[in-house]
């Protein structure tokens, strides 16, 4: 009787090792298989990174040609245009002489700084190209025109404090001459 009591013992924690072996292997494989799972969707996330990524790129280098080849064909105009107004320059000198020009000059030179104005000013603002933009890439250029602002607002105030520093410094330089010329 004894015997048998300890047999079923044995049996029952046989069983429980058994029962308890087989629930640790199935977490054990639950676990690799959540592992698996987890895996597969970072290298899923991952590929989508990458290809976002290389989207973006292909778009910036896109914009970028397209920026260079807007650049050139404004410079290949403005070169014809200089090509243009020198011929036309050239015509007048032939047919009227310096004497036309001469008068031009001296009444002139507000309007050739007033031209050289429009011209810096005409370069520097580029024309506003969106109608064809969606609205991440309206956002896109609304963050760099921000930016050009920012520097430019930058720009000026270290202009204007350079030129307040200066201002001062020439105000001690000519105390300073003052004072010397006064010994």
């Amino acid at each position: 009787d004894i015997h048998r009591k300890r047999m079923e013992k044995d049996l029952n924690e046989l069983q429980a090792l058994i029962e308890a072996h087989f629930e640790s292997r199935k977490k054990e494989e639950e676990e690799l298989l959540s592992l698996k799972d987890r895996i597969e969707q970072r290298r899923a996330e991952r590929a989508e990174q990458q290809r976002i990524r290389s989207e973006r790129e292909k778009e910036r280098q896109a914009r970028m040609a397209e920026e260079r080849a807007r650049k050139e064909e404004e410079e290949a105009r403005k070169r014809a245009e200089e090509e243009a107004r020198k011929k036309k320059a050239f015509s007048n000198m032939l047919h009227f002489g310096g004497y036309m020009q001469k008068s031009e000059k001296k009444g002139g030179k507000k309007q050739t700084e007033r031209e050289k104005k429009k011209k810096i000013l005409s370069e520097r603002r580029k024309p506003l190209n969106i109608d064809h933009l969606s609205e991440d890439k309206l956002r896109d250029k609304a963050k760099e025109l921000w930016q050009n602002i920012h520097d430019l607002e930058a720009e000026k105030f270290d202009l204007q404090e350079k030129f307040k520093r200066q201002k001062y410094e020439i105000n001690v330089l000519r105390n300073r001459i003052s004072d010397h010329q006064k010994v």
